[in-house]
């Protein structure tokens, strides 16, 4: 893979000196809290908005909920196998991280800037990989918040290149890794996840993990049945009686 271990200028190289030379211009406090979010922040908002979906999807019907809250698993479930499949894909390209390469840029995360990361491989980029996934996994179940938080993958990758621990085509490969790997799977995960979710909300104790109490419940309904009246009421049979 030298085309990704070579330095040489391209498009990919002058991406990342323009969007990580705004770090020198901004104040110290932005760059703080750039490196937070990236590092931390967002991955945190994402976990906040899987839960506030599945605070929303318990509300619903018991078909609805039972999909949605499937879907949900998902979402964890498709971003850890993606940072799986992102190990032996980091060794196979061997891309060292871009200040390792190259020379003036600013790395704001203090870790790699005290040496620490040195050795590790830039190609994808796990924290944007863990985002996209999340975001890509919360789309399937609910489409308003699962914009929102492909998003925020946006948001996580430019500050992972921001913070000058990435390359833009690190960020990039990141955004197709989580998309794919939600995405390609997800028929069969979903058919082998639906009918367990389905047996846990008919369940008394752990039913409320997937729809609220008192919603989506089938009860029998108590339809007003015709009286017959009494014979003596019916003169009309007598007289045809008769």
């Amino acid at each position: 893979m030298a085309g990704l271990t070579t330095g040489g200028p391209n498009v990919d190289v002058s991406l990342l000196y323009e969007i990580n030379g705004a770090a020198r211009q901004a104040p110290q406090w932005l760059d703080r809290a750039v490196s937070l979010a990236g590092e931390y922040g967002i991955l945190l908002a994402l976990v906040l908005l899987v839960l506030w979906c599945w605070r929303g999807a318990r509300r619903q019907d018991e078909a609805t909920a039972v999909e949605s809250f499937a879907a949900l698993l998902w979402a964890p479930l498709a971003a850890g196998l993606a940072l799986l499949v992102n190990v032996p894909l980091r060794e196979f390209v061997g891309r060292p991280r871009p200040f390792v390469q190259h020379e003036g840029l600013q790395v704001l995360d203090p870790g790699f800037g005290a040496g620490f990361g040195h050795t590790e491989y830039s190609f994808v980029s796990g924290h944007t990989t863990l985002a996209m996934a999340l975001g890509v996994g919360l789309f399937v179940a609910n489409r308003k918040l699962g914009l929102l938080g492909i998003g925020l993958a946006f948001a996580e990758g430019f500050c992972r290149v921001y913070t000058g621990i990435h390359y833009p085509t690190d960020v990039i490969g990141a955004f197709a890794l989580g998309t794919a790997m939600v995405l390609v799977f997800a028929p069969l995960a979903m058919a082998a996840l639906t009918p367990a979710v389905s047996r846990v909300a008919r369940s008394r104790r752990a039913g409320r993990l997937v729809r609220a109490k008192g919603r989506g419940l089938t009860r029998p309904v108590d339809l007003p049945q015709a009286q017959t009246p009494p014979t003596e009421q019916r003169p009309h049979e007598s007289d045809l009686a008769a």
